[in-house]
């Protein structure tokens, strides 16, 4: 049976593998609130996608193995919703450059990250460029859900994609009705709700509001402005269908990426 979770490894094996300097993935996401229908784990969403991007890319030929996932994410605004736990920006940009210190140490520079959560771009960035400024070692990151948004009116159209995007809502609650059908609660999908305003702004993002077409910044909690934790996008809409076709997507994007990576970096 192939492998493609380090942690699946025995250490003879690892020696054998880390010999030949595969790819390896970083996983990452985040454990907040998702909707009052949505498990609070995301990661696992990540996790998953980034063991089928190491199986398509190892069956292609590029040898690619996965870290351990990440599942704490960088805090930012849903620190006041029940249940989350984050890690401060300053924690996780130190954990994921030991991280990476531990694979850099035995000579693995094929490194790519696969991001989960936007509260994790920064820590992201902040904990690679040292690395390319002084070793000249390239660590990319590939924002899945970033990705996602992208994918979505391909797969739904634009005009349902405008409707179902956003926080609790899709990709994540397709891409979950897909890989987690047990654990996602169709039955609790809630009713939109009206959007709440801040100093009589409307929100278009987390925590930007806009006044007379300029962006401000507003830094609010999310309870704030969504209460049951969705907001851009209607879960009514999401489903298991949408998320299959999300997954190979992203699955092959990720896979041919990596091709890319290995056959690019030293």
């Amino acid at each position: 049976m192939t492998k493609f979770r380090l942690s699946e490894l025995t250490a003879g094996e690892a020696r054998e593998e880390m010999a030949r300097n595969p790819v390896i993935l970083l996983p990452m996401g985040s454990h907040e609130d998702q909707g009052p229908h949505a498990p609070m784990g995301d990661w696992m969403l990540a996790d998953a996608i980034a063991e089928r991007i190491a199986g398509r890319a190892t069956q292609r030929g590029t040898r690619t193995l996965m870290a351990p996932t990440l599942p704490f994410g960088g805090a930012d605004y849903f620190g006041s919703m029940p249940g989350g736990i984050a890690l401060g920006q300053a924690t996780l940009r130190a954990v994921i450059g030991d991280m990476l210190a531990c694979l850099l140490r035995h000579g693995l520079t094929r490194i790519v990250v696969i991001n989960g959560h936007g509260g994790n771009v920064q820590a992201i960035h902040d904990a690679t460029h040292p690395i390319w400024v002084e070793r000249r070692i390239l660590i990319p990151s590939l924002y899945l859900w970033r990705i996602g948004y992208s994918l979505l009116p391909g797969i739904v159209g634009a005009e349902r994609a405008a409707k179902v995007s956003g926080h609790g809502a899709d990709p994540l609650t397709s891409i979950g009705m897909h890989l987690f059908p047990s654990l996602v609660r169709p039955d609790l999908v809630p009713e939109p709700l009206p959007r709440q305003r801040v100093l009589g702004l409307e929100l278009t993002a987390f925590g930007v509001g806009r006044f007379e077409g300029a962006e401000v910044a507003v830094p609010v909690e999310y309870h704030e402005v969504s209460p049951d934790g969705v907001r851009g996008g209607d879960p009514r809409l999401s489903s298991a269908e949408t998320g299959a076709a999300l997954v190979e997507q992203l699955t092959e994007i990720g896979a041919r990426f990596v091709q890319h990576h290995a056959s690019h970096s030293g």
